[in-house]
């Protein structure tokens, strides 16, 4: 009780300062002179810069806890874990909430004062010129002396000591670095850190008292391999304010929304991933979204879940987690970074148990080449200190590979690590302490989760949301037990069955609505914006005035079962997935015979219409491309299940107002175990005509090369302005009327151009098949842009799948083009 009365008073507190601040912004100057001060009691006491997007004053982190900050004022703070803040001068030492001031002496020395008492910040300037401290609109916090009216020096300035945080323009040089949060609700220095290294190389460092750990780039690549340069002079990084990152290390890239207007930050994430935000504005909604990081998968984030622990994926229970390995149990259930300690007594008298998937990077004991498993496991045997030991072939070398590990750090599960790591326990009860761990996850004892991507919940305690947590997943499943079996001795209330299935099995993060609700919403779905086989789409409006896009699915009056089935497919697919890239659901309904899914609206429509409309430049639909395929990825690669679109077309990728591509329509995706890959247990043909790959009509197993192939038709379409379901050539082709007759003559008139082209003039045949409307005049970096979108297409609708490339290695011929093009 006593913890929930404060929790309410800091957040009560917050409101009342958050609001009057914003309130009393609008009469804030920009600038204060020496001889002034602001106080931490007077709300108003803020500066604002002159063009309203930045704000510097004190900022509330916790009970009569302060600091002086600057921060962003669009979109409104909320919390203190707002992603506002981007610099903060005291933030290992917060301030009282009285009497506590920043003062600019009439020496020339700004000070920060605790309750008056004592000084415990500094700019350390000192001048006997009239001085004045200035907050400027790219939210530089700048301290001028003045020699005159037209001569001023800058003192001291907030951009040559960054905390977390990088603005456009602002330079992260040799002698400075962003240091990450200790968390989102603490603001204090955390463990990771971004810095230029000895040999001029841009790195990201785990670092604590006992540990110093560089993950980023790779560490097992050198810094040529990685792409780097070791022979710059300089050592110097910047973004700009259209999204283009560059470093004299060589390391270069643009973010997603790139040549776009709008407020961007460049920020390490107590996560310890680095990552560029964007401001997304427009009349619905005001949000940060994350337009490029670093590391795609944040699990590879060396100490992200502290020693004797691993990080993993699982979309439902809320993306990545920690957990302790079997026979451990954590030090600090608020704080995965202290990691596991055991449940038992180290002795030689042991068993191993099989973790397969599980990787421990680093803190190799014993490293060995060309080592059977029988003698690896002995060098372990033997060593009563050894906790574990790591088995692997070595695709790269074609030998298995032996570790011998002393320390278990820097863990992560993924079904891309092709090993398995051996874990030492007692003989006596290894079987207990397995089920244990399986039993954990509804034990606060042994696992917890941490939130490293996302939004953070303020005010909630972490203990007794898992235990309800635990008690509803507990409630879920005789829930669901029940309707089951009551489905099956009871066959005449299966509809009442299935009805309560969607009723308990919805996703945590949807909203389930009334049919009445959403009728109500779309004005008796009055407003059609989208049309497909599987179903109309409207435009909708909540109470709460969020735009919305409905999908109403066919089939509502009959209930057949292939709707049924893409609505279950939409329903758990989507749900379990998050990507920049992805359409976001927001909630659905399933009420009676009526299926509908809510989702984000899109202001842009579909691709389709804007390449009918002629809307989108070069730029535009190179990074709509770049986006599609990165989408792609994550879903053939990136996630624990392995996941088919099969009906990748314009009409199902959908541009935000930013032309920032989401791919929606998982009606007809197929989900699948990532061990049964290569299937042809698929009950009917996927997709759409003119954009389906040749396995699909010839009955060939199916993979995920035909999301490949229906990504390079997309491309074509997007390069040459002709829609494969309408292309014809020339006569010869007018009879042909076979199910993939549309892809050929496309394909086969793009290629007869490439092919009948002499090496001279490289640039004819990609002018000859440029939709015409575009014009034929194109700059040299637009043409090569189109050039290499048409050779990755081209590779794309190969005939023979195993010639396709992965989507990945598309986007890697992507990004390099544009690494080149703007090197």
């Amino acid at each position: 009780m006593i913890y929930d009365i404060a929790v309410s008073s800091i957040f009560l507190h917050l409101l009342l300062f958050v609001s009057f601040q914003y309130s009393s912004s609008s009469s804030s100057s920009s600038t204060f002179t020496s001889g002034s001060s602001l106080s931490v009691e007077k709300p108003e006491d803020v500066l604002v810069s002159p063009n309203g997007a930045f704000a510097a004053g004190f900022y509330v982190i916790g009970e009569n806890a302060y600091v002086f900050a600057i921060w962003f004022t669009q979109p409104p703070q909320s919390s203190p874990s707002s992603n506002n803040v981007v610099w903060i001068a005291n933030r290992d030492q917060p301030v009282n909430g009285k009497r506590s001031s920043l003062s600019l002496l009439r020496t020339g020395t700004l000070i920060l004062s605790d309750a008056g008492k004592r000084n415990i910040w500094s700019s350390e300037t000192t001048s006997s010129w009239p001085t004045r401290l200035t907050l400027n609109d790219n939210g530089n916090l700048v301290l001028f002396e003045f020699h005159s009216q037209d001569t001023k020096n800058i003192l001291w300035q907030s951009f040559d000591f960054p905390t977390d945080t990088l603005l456009p323009g602002q330079q992260l040089k040799n002698d400075t670095q962003l240091v990450a949060s200790r968390s989102d609700t603490n603001h204090s220095s955390g463990f990771y850190k971004l810095f230029f290294d000895d040999s001029n190389v841009l790195r990201l460092l785990y670092h604590r008292l006992d540990v110093s750990d560089a993950y980023w780039p790779a560490p097992w690549m050198l810094s040529f391999e990685a792409g780097r340069s070791t022979h710059n002079i300089n050592r110097v990084a910047v973004l700009d304010s259209l999204g283009k990152f560059l470093s004299t290390d060589n390391y270069n890239f643009t973010t997603s929304d790139y040549d776009t207007s709008t407020q961007r930050r460049l920020k390490i994430d107590p996560d310890g991933n680095l990552r560029v935000y964007s401001l997304k504005q427009n009349d619905s909604i005001n949000q940060w979204y994350v337009s490029w990081q670093a590391i795609p998968d944040s699990c590879h984030v060396h100490g992200i879940c502290g020693v004797n622990s691993f990080c993993q994926y699982d979309a439902s229970k809320g993306g990545k987690y920690c957990s302790c390995l079997p026979g451990y149990r954590a030090k600090n259930h608020s704080d995965w970074s202290y990691g596991c300690e055991p449940k038992f007594e180290f002795t030689c008298d042991q068993n191993f148990l099989k973790l397969p998937n599980v990787e421990f990077y680093g803190n190799d004991y014993i490293y060995k080449l060309n080592i059977s498993y029988k003698n690896c496991k002995d060098l372990c045997v033997y060593d009563c200190e050894c906790k574990a030991f790591q088995y692997t072939f070595g695709e790269d070398v074609g030998r298995f590979r032996c570790y011998i590990k002393r320390i278990l750090a820097n863990g992560h599960n993924s079904p891309s690590f092709r090993g398995t790591t051996y874990l030492r326990l007692p003989k006596s009860n290894q079987d207990s302490f397995f089920l244990e761990e399986e039993e954990s996850a509804h034990d606060i004892g042994d696992i917890c989760f941490v939130k490293l991507e996302g939004d953070s919940r303020n005010g909630i305690s972490f203990v007794k949301f898992l235990l309800w947590f635990s008690v509803a997943v507990g409630v879920v499943e005789v829930l669901f037990i029940s309707i089951i079996w009551c489905s099956l001795i009871r066959p005449k209330k299966n509809s009442d069955a299935t009805q309560q299935v969607y009723n308990f099995l919805s996703p945590f993060r949807f909203r389930k609505f009334t049919y009445s609700e959403l009728k109500q919403a779309t004005k008796g779905f009055k407003e059609e914006i989208g049309r497909g086989a599987s179903g109309i789409v409207y435009k909708g409006v909540l109470s709460d005035q969020r735009v919305v896009a409905v999908k109403k699915l066919n089939g509502n009056n009959n209930g057949g079962k292939h709707e049924e089935g893409e609505f279950m497919a939409e329903m758990s697919i989507i749900g379990r997935l998050n990507h920049m890239n992805l359409i976001e659901m927001w909630g659905y309904c399933a009420e009676g015979k009526q299926r509908l899914l809510m989702y984000e609206y899109m202001e842009k429509g579909s691709l389709a219409e804007n390449l009918k409309s002629n809307t989108l430049d070069w730029t535009k639909r190179y990074n709509i491309a770049l986006g599609t395929a990165r989408v792609l990825a994550y879903l053939h690669e990136e996630c624990l299940e392995w996941i088919l679109h099969c009906d990748i077309k314009p009409q199902n990728i959908l541009l935000d107002s930013n032309y920032q591509p989401k791919v929606a329509d998982f009606g007809l995706s197929k989900l699948r175990n990532r061990n049964e890959q290569n299937t042809q247990s698929f009950s009917m043909i996927r997709g759409t005509r003119g954009y389906m790959a040749p396995e699909w009509v010839f009955n060939h197993p199916i993979t995920s090369k035909v999301d490949v192939y229906s990504y390079g038709m997309v491309v074509l379409e997007m390069i040459t302005g002709r829609s494969p379901m309408t292309m014809k050539i020339h006569s010869d082709y007018d009879d042909d009327d076979d199910q993939e007759g549309h892809n050929v003559r496309l394909v086969t008139w793009v290629r007869e151009k490439k092919n009948n082209t002499t090496s001279s003039s490289w640039r004819s045949w990609v002018e000859q098949i440029i939709d015409p409307g575009m014009g034929s005049e194109c700059e040299a970096g637009e043409m090569q842009k189109i050039e290499t979108l048409a050779s990755v297409a081209l590779k794309c609708v190969e005939e023979d799948k195993n010639r396709r490339p992965t989507m990945s290695q598309v986007v890697e011929v992507l990004l390099s083009h544009e690494d080149y093009a703007s090197s």
